[in-house]
């Protein structure tokens, strides 16, 4: 005859919200082209295609969303982009 053991296991669950937040960065008629794609490449690690399609995308939408996350790990990538010249916000 086989007994069955039941055990019951308390699972915790930690929920943590953050809140998704998007760097923005904003066409002007100052910065090249070529200096808009190379700041994404540094600063906000896209490959040569991604920042060449968002650079594409700022100049004929005005905008682009380039990055999303954490405000806490897109301030310094905004400050950069910023400190080159070029207008960011994250909204």
């Amino acid at each position: 005859m086989q007994t069955q053991i039941e055990t019951e296991v308390e699972i915790l669950e930690e929920t943590i919200e953050t809140e998704v937040k998007s760097l923005v960065v904003f066409n002007d008629e100052v910065n090249t082209f070529d200096w808009v794609i190379q700041t994404l490449i540094e600063v906000c690690e896209h490959g040569p295609e991604q920042a060449e399609q968002c650079t594409l995308i700022i100049h004929f939408k005005g905008k682009c969303s380039v990055k999303e996350g954490e405000f806490e790990k897109l301030a310094p990538m905004r400050n950069e982009i910023c400190r080159r010249g070029i207008s960011a916000e994250i909204l």
